[in-house]
């Protein structure tokens, strides 16, 4: 995609944010670019980290998200406010790579799933048919059949029986696949899941000790079976799930799932401002400046032992985010500032935003609150007036309490709704319309009065 086309794609789930929607379009068709460049260049382009300003609510996390799934990319999010310095107890930084590592490999193997999902359909239809109608006739009633002295006889009555058992297995095919067996139930062999569990020592983590632990003893690792009795339709599920798994190659999706994150993977590093350094600290503190030295290497690449193999780092996409209202970008170490080339400032939401906000969107908030009133039989209409005093009290009570943004609409429409959600089941078939009197009578008095909006919106 164009970065055109993808600040139209990202305009759908976006309201604003045209220099943000900009740099993040640009540093994944700088991606695509790579790709095309001779290896021996290609190893030397860095991906170009970006690092979003701006206060919450206002879509940073919701772009790097949507970008992610346009470019079919591991995505994670992770607050930066998490991790410790190495040697306090703690997440290691480290643990972001191992935690991506696993995402790309469920969405790989999800995609091998999708590729072979009919062929093992059929062979777990065969295996519930053989549960179903198990082959009949034992060793010793062929034997007989076979040394009988008028073996043409024989021969032709066990003709007779494969010729029945077949018209009967296609019978319960027939029945099976036009759900008439659904209120039957099979024995079927299973295996446990669970796995073991450990106590650590304080101090020490599970991505250091339990890296190889599963190839080093795999029989601890085997789940027990037992027979379990279920219906046909939960039997048939389980079945297709196991037959999948023995059609998928583990070894090659590990592969396919680093090569993804090396190539493709980007890390949404939130609340960075959180680790920055204050103004008034003496000193490397444990809990800022500590975390950002941890985590400049992963930045800046290096290489990450995970369950699946050696990670390396050098070309993940890493987009940094914060308010920075107490710290600045600057108070960060100059290491980790200079890995973040790409500086965007996102601009706060008003009035006019929140109207956008709450009708452009795809996924907008009235069309959600429609939906769900819907699945009642039950029809809610927003007059234009409504959503425009909606907008006008959601920015009240922000620029009087804690700005949060886009956030703040969640609280607001789900104060202006409670009653109608509450009394939906009973008004089935009715329709209800949200007009702007409405709007005051359930939310005007709470709006004006700073305590109640500070504990209510």
């Amino acid at each position: 995609m164009t970065p055109r086309e993808i600040v139209a794609e990202l305009d759908k789930y976006v309201v604003g944010q045209a220099k943000a929607k900009r740099a993040v379009a640009i540093a994944l068709r700088n991606r695509y670019r790579r790709q095309r460049l001779s290896p021996d260049l290609r190893e030397e382009v860095a991906p170009k980290n970006i690092l979003m300003i701006g206060p919450t609510g206002v879509g940073k996390t919701e772009i790097a998200r949507r970008l992610a799934r346009l470019a079919q990319s591991p995505f994670l999010k992770i607050e930066a406010s998490k991790f410790t310095e190495v040697g306090y107890v703690g997440r290691d930084v480290e643990s972001m790579i191992r935690d991506l590592a696993e995402i790309a490999v469920k969405m790989v193997r999800e995609e091998r799933e999708a590729e072979v999902h009919d062929k093992a359909r059929r062979a777990a239809e065969e295996r519930l048919l053989d549960l179903l109608l198990p082959p009949g006739g034992s060793s010793g009633a062929r034997s007989d059949l076979t040394t009988s002295s008028s073996f043409g006889d024989a021969s032709t009555e066990a003709d007779m029986t494969r010729d029945q058992q077949a018209t009967t297995r296609e019978r319960l095919r027939e029945q099976l696949q036009a759900g008439r067996l659904d209120g039957k139930a099979v024995e079927l062999e299973t295996r446990d899941r669970s796995m073991p569990s450990f106590e650590l020592i304080q101090g020490s983590s599970m991505e250091e000790i339990g890296v190889n632990l599963r190839d080093m003893m795999p029989g601890m690792f085997q789940g027990r079976t037992r027979t379990r009795r279920m219906p046909v339709p939960d039997a048939f599920d389980y079945l297709t799930q196991e037959e999948a798994q023995k059609l998928i190659d583990m070894d090659a999706v590990s592969r396919a799932a680093l090569r993804r994150v090396e190539d493709a993977g980007i890390i949404f590093l939130d609340e960075i401002d959180k680790i920055a350094g204050r103004e008034g600290a003496h000193g490397p503190d444990v809990s800022r400046e500590g975390v950002q030295r941890d985590i400049l290497p992963i930045v800046e690449g290096t290489t990450v032992n995970t369950k699946f193999g050696m990670v390396r780092t050098d070309h993940i996409l890493f987009i940094a985010a914060g308010a920075f209202h107490v710290s600045k970008p600057s108070d960060l170490i100059p290491e980790l500032q200079g890995r973040f080339p790409i500086r965007v400032e996102l601009e706060p939401l008003g009035r006019d935003e929140f109207v956008r906000i709450l009708t452009e969107p795809k996924n907008a908030l009235i069309t959600q609150y429609l939906a769900l009133m819907g699945t009642e039989d039950l029809r809610l209409e927003f007059t234009p007036q409504a959503i425009e005093r909606i907008a006008e009290l959601a920015t009240f009570v922000n620029e009087r309490t804690e700005n949060i943004g886009a956030r703040r609409l969640h609280t607001v429409l789900e104060r202006l709704l409670d009653e109608v959600s509450f009394h939906a089941p009973e008004l089935g078939g009715q329709s209800v319309t949200i007009d702007a009197p409405y709007v005051d009578r359930m939310l005007a008095d709470i709006a004006k009065s700073d305590d109640l909006s500070r504990y209510i919106l």
